[in-house]
């Protein structure tokens, strides 16, 4: 049996504990704002996983239905979308995003 896309993002999501779906990957970002929520979670120094949703179009649209968020990148903890690339340079800004990754790492 087949997998749809969007399980194989569902399964991606379940199955990592931080997962960006960005344009390009984190060794090569393919936007600026791609870049800066990659540098954000280096900066960290945690381990995650990045999709790059250039790969296949139909990325971005099961994407957007599993988080109904329409823009990239998207960041997900432990299963639960946090949102796209502002609001995470904004959590990073007020030092609510370390918390955040910290307890889906330990949980």
């Amino acid at each position: 049996m087949t997998m749809t896309v969007q399980e194989s993002i569902e399964g991606t999501i379940a199955e990592n504990t931080i997962v960006l779906f960005t344009k390009g990957d984190k060794d090569f970002p393919r936007c600026g704002w791609s870049k800066a929520v990659i540098e954000i979670f280096n900066e960290m120094g945690v381990e995650f996983t990045t999709v790059d949703i250039l790969r296949d179009p139909e990325i971005r649209t099961a994407l957007i239905a599993i988080s109904d968020w329409p823009t990239t990148p998207q960041i997900f903890l432990k299963g639960e979308f946090i949102g796209g690339g502002d609001l995470v340079r904004e959590l990073h800004a007020r030092g609510e995003l370390k918390p955040m990754v910290d307890a889906a790492l330990e949980g």
